[in-house]
Protein backbone atom coordinates (compact mmCIF):
# COMPACT_ATOMS: atom_id res chain seq x y z
CA UNK A 1 0.00 0.00 0.00
CA UNK A 2 3.04 2.49 0.92
CA UNK A 3 4.45 1.96 -2.57
CA UNK A 4 1.13 3.44 -4.27
CA UNK A 5 1.51 6.78 -2.49
CA UNK A 6 4.30 8.25 -4.59
CA UNK A 7 2.98 7.38 -7.83
CA UNK A 8 -0.27 9.19 -6.22
CA UNK A 9 1.92 12.19 -5.14
CA UNK A 10 3.60 12.46 -8.79
CA UNK A 11 0.47 12.06 -10.55
CA UNK A 12 -1.14 15.01 -9.14
CA UNK A 13 -1.01 18.17 -11.30
CA UNK A 14 1.59 20.95 -10.20
CA UNK A 15 1.03 24.48 -11.11
CA UNK A 16 4.33 26.42 -12.51
CA UNK A 17 5.31 29.75 -14.11
CA UNK A 18 5.36 29.86 -17.68
CA UNK A 19 7.20 31.98 -20.57
CA UNK A 20 7.09 32.08 -24.03
CA UNK A 21 11.41 31.47 -25.15
CA UNK A 22 13.41 33.51 -24.77
CA UNK A 23 12.34 36.08 -22.16
CA UNK A 24 15.30 38.51 -21.66
CA UNK A 25 14.31 38.55 -17.80
CA UNK A 26 13.24 35.83 -15.38
CA UNK A 27 11.03 38.10 -13.82
CA UNK A 28 8.67 37.92 -17.48
CA UNK A 29 7.69 34.72 -15.81
CA UNK A 30 6.13 35.09 -12.65
CA UNK A 31 2.91 36.80 -13.88
CA UNK A 32 1.78 34.08 -15.64
CA UNK A 33 1.35 30.46 -13.53
CA UNK A 34 -0.31 27.73 -15.13
CA UNK A 35 -1.71 23.97 -13.66
CA UNK A 36 0.16 21.50 -15.85
CA UNK A 37 -1.39 17.90 -17.33
CA UNK A 38 -0.88 15.68 -14.20
CA UNK A 39 2.63 13.74 -14.22
CA UNK A 40 4.31 16.79 -15.88
CA UNK A 41 7.02 18.80 -13.39
CA UNK A 42 8.09 22.79 -13.74
CA UNK A 43 10.79 23.78 -16.06
CA UNK A 44 13.12 26.90 -16.03
CA UNK A 45 15.65 26.80 -18.73
CA UNK A 46 18.41 28.83 -18.93
CA UNK A 47 19.80 29.60 -22.60
CA UNK A 48 23.19 31.40 -23.00
CA UNK A 49 24.97 33.15 -26.12
CA UNK A 50 27.75 35.06 -26.74
CA UNK A 51 28.85 36.70 -29.51
CA UNK A 52 32.68 38.67 -29.45
CA UNK A 53 32.63 40.42 -25.91
CA UNK A 54 28.05 40.44 -25.78
CA UNK A 55 26.75 37.90 -23.96
CA UNK A 56 23.14 37.31 -23.99
CA UNK A 57 20.62 34.88 -21.16
CA UNK A 58 17.34 33.65 -22.30
CA UNK A 59 14.84 31.77 -19.56
CA UNK A 60 12.45 30.29 -20.79
CA UNK A 61 9.69 28.26 -17.60
CA UNK A 62 7.06 25.89 -18.55
CA UNK A 63 5.59 22.54 -17.71
CA UNK A 64 7.49 19.46 -19.00
CA UNK A 65 7.46 15.74 -19.53
CA UNK A 66 9.92 14.22 -17.14
CA UNK A 67 12.16 13.09 -20.56
CA UNK A 68 13.08 17.38 -20.84
CA UNK A 69 14.75 17.18 -17.32
CA UNK A 70 17.92 17.28 -17.30
CA UNK A 71 18.85 17.83 -20.97
CA UNK A 72 21.24 19.91 -21.98
CA UNK A 73 22.43 21.46 -25.25
CA UNK A 74 21.96 23.70 -28.62
CA UNK A 75 19.52 25.99 -29.50
CA UNK A 76 19.83 28.48 -32.90
CA UNK A 77 17.82 31.73 -32.84
CA UNK A 78 18.62 35.35 -33.91
CA UNK A 79 21.23 34.07 -35.59
CA UNK A 80 23.34 32.53 -32.64
CA UNK A 81 24.02 29.54 -31.25
CA UNK A 82 22.69 28.91 -27.64
CA UNK A 83 24.01 26.67 -24.80
CA UNK A 84 21.24 25.90 -22.30
CA UNK A 85 20.57 23.41 -19.69
CA UNK A 86 16.51 22.06 -18.40
CA UNK A 87 15.92 21.62 -14.53
CA UNK A 88 13.11 20.49 -13.22
CA UNK A 89 11.13 20.54 -10.24
CA UNK A 90 8.42 19.06 -8.64
CA UNK A 91 6.50 21.44 -6.22
CA UNK A 92 4.26 24.48 -7.13
CA UNK A 93 5.67 27.47 -8.55
CA UNK A 94 8.94 25.87 -8.17
CA UNK A 95 10.86 27.22 -11.04
CA UNK A 96 10.44 30.89 -9.93
CA UNK A 97 13.31 33.82 -11.37
CA UNK A 98 16.79 32.33 -11.01
CA UNK A 99 18.44 35.99 -10.38
CA UNK A 100 17.35 39.46 -10.91
CA UNK A 101 19.06 41.51 -14.08
CA UNK A 102 18.29 44.83 -14.83
CA UNK A 103 15.97 44.73 -17.95
CA UNK A 104 17.80 47.79 -19.74
CA UNK A 105 21.32 45.85 -19.43
CA UNK A 106 19.88 43.02 -21.34
CA UNK A 107 18.29 45.81 -23.67
CA UNK A 108 21.56 47.45 -24.10
CA UNK A 109 22.75 44.31 -24.62
CA UNK A 110 20.62 42.68 -27.14
CA UNK A 111 21.15 46.21 -29.41
CA UNK A 112 24.36 46.17 -29.73
CA UNK A 113 23.92 42.51 -30.48
CA UNK A 114 21.19 42.89 -33.14
CA UNK A 115 24.05 46.36 -34.29
CA UNK A 116 26.52 44.52 -35.36
CA UNK A 117 24.35 41.51 -37.23
CA UNK A 118 23.26 44.18 -39.72
CA UNK A 119 24.88 45.28 -42.50
CA UNK A 120 26.74 48.85 -41.56
CA UNK A 121 24.51 51.12 -43.37
CA UNK A 122 21.16 48.79 -43.01
CA UNK A 123 18.92 50.53 -39.86
CA UNK A 124 18.43 48.79 -36.46
CA UNK A 125 15.09 48.04 -34.93
CA UNK A 126 14.17 46.04 -31.71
Amino acid sequence: MLMLIPEAVWMMSLTCYTCMFPAISPLDCLKFPQECPAGQRCLSSVATGVRGSISIVLHEKSCAVPSQCGLRGEKHAAGLNFTYQNDCCDTDLCNSAERLVSSSVLLKEMYLLFSSLSPPDAPVSL
